[in-house]
């Protein structure tokens, strides 16, 4: 299995996901498996980056603090 360079969130999620889904089957020889599994967490860690790169992004445009807790958002009401 080849590295594939990674352009963004979404792809590195969607390579993510089949991956996943290869090892949930269980049918991949044990090499094979480790390799993906290498991948896989090259991934996630990419994604976490991704992810935090955001929050801090709408941190600075929201005015918050890092002090701050974030709080989720309330679903809209209908009515």
């Amino acid at each position: 299995m080849a590295k594939k360079p990674v352009v963004d969130f979404e792809q590195a999620l969607a390579e993510l996901e089949q991956l996943v889904g290869k090892l949930e089957q269980g049918e991949l020889p044990l090499e094979a498996s480790l390799k993906a599994f290498e991948r896989g967490i090259e991934l996630t860690r990419l994604c976490q980056k991704e992810l935090a790169a955001a929050e801090q992004k709408v941190r600075v445009l929201t005015g918050r603090d890092d002090d701050e807790t974030l709080e989720p958002m309330d679903p809209p009401t209908d009515g």
